[in-house]
């Protein structure tokens, strides 16, 4: 039985952030990155779009922050 891939989107508004996390996780057979943003509105379009399993959001963002985009996800 083959496993699913875990999806996964990443938002962080500093690039090098983001690569980090995409070196990390791209080192696992079981993980897919399908998106990475640099805002909570980036977030809302990869999320709309790519409906990953997880999304690791930055808190503190400039614009609508990883809280304010957590709220609008959750319908809040």
């Amino acid at each position: 039985r083959v496993n699913p891939r875990i999806r996964i989107a990443i938002v962080d508004d500093h690039a090098l952030m983001r690569a980090g996390f995409r070196a990390i996780l791209s080192a696992h057979a079981d993980i897919e990155i399908v998106g990475e943003g640099a805002s909570g509105e980036e977030a809302l379009a990869l999320v709309r779009e790519n409906k990953p399993d997880v999304l690791l959001l930055d808190i503190s963002m400039p614009g609508m922050s990883g809280l304010e985009c957590t709220r609008h996800l959750a319908g809040c």
